[in-house]
């Protein structure tokens, strides 16, 4: 073959090898390289979508032990520091913000329902509480939500009396938050206090055990509802007649709402 018939043999196998963007060989396809930068769109807020999904799809028992492992290392630290009992801060998040999954948590990383007051010069949401469209607290991150609660109790007068209690005395603890008015819920105790003995929450405080096991199982007689509850599961789960958790509760209807406490035993 002459020289001058390869060149040309060369620029047409040139030509097709550009013109095409697949070249098909016995046995194989050869991708030709495309200089093309393919942009990604990413919807807003796409990882915020995908993490509100994750925590939804969660059951009630899974929320609590993701919530406890992802910030029961924040709890200890803020514990060492302002020297608030780590059971006392996980429970307080776990109560306040549904185990992570209420909306003031997920939209605003606000996991202890820190109302926005006069001193606030941070970003500020609004929500229904006591009253309808009152301020909270909107921070970038759950960890900025954590500081934020230590330096709330330990720079408001109301709570110094606290601070003279023993750090692992979380039934004194819950019981004086209440007193201190930081929350208008009169189960509040209460609920801190189970939520810590249900889930051995005394441990990130150092305890062995929990302050007291009687008044544990006496808690465990209260079904806290959850979404998706109704009378009717709840009386199936604990085999119990809808009549007599009415009649037990005072309901007068079978309207319930999340995070509403139901006796299951008298």
């Amino acid at each position: 073959m002459r020289v001058g018939s390869k060149i040309c043999l060369i620029l047409i196998f040139s030509i097709l090898m550009s013109s095409c963007s697949l070249l098909k060989l016995p046995g194989k396809i050869i991708k030709a390289p495309l200089n093309i930068k393919r942009s990604i769109t990413k919807k807003p807020n796409s990882k915020s979508n995908q993490f509100e999904k994750f925590i939804r799809n969660l059951s009630f028992e899974e929320r609590k032990k993701w919530y406890i492992k992802t910030y029961s290392g924040l709890a200890i630290q803020q514990m060492k520091k302002y020297k608030i009992p780590a059971s006392i801060i996980l429970a307080q998040g776990m109560v306040e913000s549904a185990s992570g999954s209420s909306n003031l948590a997920l939209k605003s990383n606000n996991h202890f329902g820190i109302k926005c007051h006069q001193e606030w010069r941070g970003k500020k949401v609004y929500h229904d509480d006591d009253e309808k469209n009152e301020c909270f607290r909107k921070y970038n991150s759950p960890v900025d939500s954590y500081k934020d609660h230590s330096e709330f109790l330990t720079t408001r007068g109301r709570y110094s009396f606290l601070f003279r209690l023993p750090k692992d005395n979380y039934i004194k603890w819950a019981n004086g938050l209440k007193k201190a008015g930081y929350a208008t819920d009169p189960n509040y105790p209460k609920k801190l206090i189970r939520t810590i003995e249900e889930n051995k929450l005394w441990k990130f405080d150092g305890s062995k055990k929990p302050l007291n096991q009687k008044k544990s199982k006496e808690l465990k007689n209260i079904h806290t509802v959850q979404r998706g509850d109704t009378l009717y599961s709840i009386s199936k789960k604990y085999n119990i007649s809808i009549e007599d958790i009415m009649k037990i509760n005072n309901l007068k209807n079978n309207q319930i709402s999340v995070g509403q406490e139901i006796k299951y035993v008298n």
